[in-house]
């Protein structure tokens, strides 16, 4: 480690904070994150459970899109809304979510976004190795995707099946009009 600094603190070292979304506390005893998309899309959802400051989470569409540099043919300058880097108790995980607030966006272009998302912070990752001299810096993370629709829909129960298996964005979890969302779920831990 660099200076003593784990993966987690050399990131909130790299990221801005105004890149970031903070904690919330729910009121029992627990953490939540409220991910907002501002207008016009204009909807939010909300993530209990979450970590105690062993997390960084990354608002994505901060990053400016490398349409400059990349012609985007192939929806490489897309990327997803969201990245939550945790280290938990049983896993490091880097969780990357895209929010449509209805079915929008063809699966195609949901993979695309996902995928831009793990390239951001591969980017991020190359920068903590090279800069902060840390040659390991988040090798020992896992991928978690997850899709979340119909957000303005009304809220039923979620029930998605709890699995290991979104280690890509073409086995995205999908989870469709969110009511009450856990992380452990969303990264594939029961509890």
């Amino acid at each position: 480690m660099s200076n003593g600094l784990t993966d987690i603190a050399i990131l909130k070292e790299i990221i801005k904070e105004t890149a970031t979304v903070l904690l919330e506390h729910d009121g029992y005893g627990k953490n939540k994150v409220i991910l907002r998309e501002p207008p016009p899309a204009n909807y939010d959802v909300t993530i209990y459970g979450m970590p105690d400051d062993d997390e960084v989470i990354i608002n994505a569409d901060k990053f400016k899109s490398p349409d400059t540099v990349f012609k985007g043919n192939r929806g490489e300058c897309k990327r997803a809304d969201f990245v939550i880097v945790a280290d938990t108790e049983n896993k490091k995980i880097i969780l990357c979510i895209e929010m449509k607030g209805g079915k929008g966006g063809s699966e195609t272009e949901i993979i695309q976004q996902l995928k831009g998302a793990q390239c951001f912070v591969a980017y991020g990752q190359k920068i903590g190795k090279e800069f902060w001299a840390q040659k390991n810096f988040l090798n020992t993370y896992v991928y978690r995707f997850v899709t979340i629709r119909n957000i303005n829909i009304h809220k039923k129960p979620t029930r998605e099946k709890i699995t290991d298996d979104h280690d890509s964005p073409e086995r995205m979890l999908k989870i469709s009009s969110p009511n009450y969302l856990q992380f452990n779920r969303l990264i594939g831990m029961k509890k």
